[in-house]
């Protein structure tokens, strides 16, 4: 049964979403400032948390970022509907996936399903094998990436779109199948997930000797990683 973390100051929406989520079988707590927020998504008591953006004491993103530099516990974001710089920024910052407001409970619960999901299991069956792609080792069922001999500090859906890209290395895997194997839902019509956190990868591989990009794309199909 996992522990769910909301920060939400709007208090009748999150104690709609969190009485929810607790008929679907969730451990709830709610917090309704970004301070106290921040404190119990560090805590080290919850398996995911689920963060707005727009907090009226710290901005939503300054607290994905205090989260990231001292955790990879997965966060699923609250987004004004269309607001797509918000939706960006929130993504660069380290967040695992958004869901717009206004949003049915359902869908909330499928979000949070899906990233529970790319958490605790791996895309295959052989889960205890170290997938190796030049100076690339990933340990599926540990979830930790060794780049150069030197850990990578990946975000849950980083490591997802890196393990399917290894998987699949020298070949070119598109932009939908990335979202379902890393987002779990298909890719949505001018949804820039993808390249937002292929671009987060990019920065953490850095390039070749050459200049060249380790993770290539391919115009009109999708990513494809250098194979080795």
């Amino acid at each position: 049964m996992a522990n769910l973390l909301i920060i939400d100051d709007d208090v009748e929406l999150a104690e709609l979403f969190q009485d929810y989520l607790q008929q679907e079988g969730f451990n709830v707590e709610t917090v309704f400032n970004g301070r106290n927020g921040l404190d119990a998504a560090l805590s080290g008591s919850f398996d995911l948390v689920i963060l707005d953006m727009m907090l009226p004491d710290i901005k939503g993103t300054d607290i994905l970022v205090q989260i990231r530099q001292q955790s990879l516990i997965p966060v699923l974001m609250f987004t004004a509907k269309g607001d797509d710089v918000d939706r960006i920024i929130g993504l660069e910052s380290g967040a695992d996936d958004y869901v717009p407001k206004p949003c049915t409970p359902r869908e909330l619960v499928a979000r949070i399903r899906a990233i529970l999901r790319r958490t605790d299991n791996s895309f295959g069956s052989d889960m205890d094998k170290v997938i190796k792609n030049g100076p690339l080792q990933l340990w599926t069922e540990k979830r930790k990436a060794v780049w150069f001999e030197q850990e990578l500090d990946l975000t849950s859906t980083e490591f997802n779109l890196l393990e399917a890209l290894a998987r699949q290395a020298g070949q070119v895997v598109s932009k939908n199948e990335l979202s379902e194997r890393a987002l779990g839902r298909p890719l949505a019509r001018f949804d820039r997930s993808i390249d937002v956190h292929m671009s987060s990868i990019r920065h953490k591989l850095g390039q070749q000797a050459d200049g060249h990009l380790y993770i290539q794309t391919i115009r009109g199909q999708g990513y494809q990683l250098i194979k080795e």
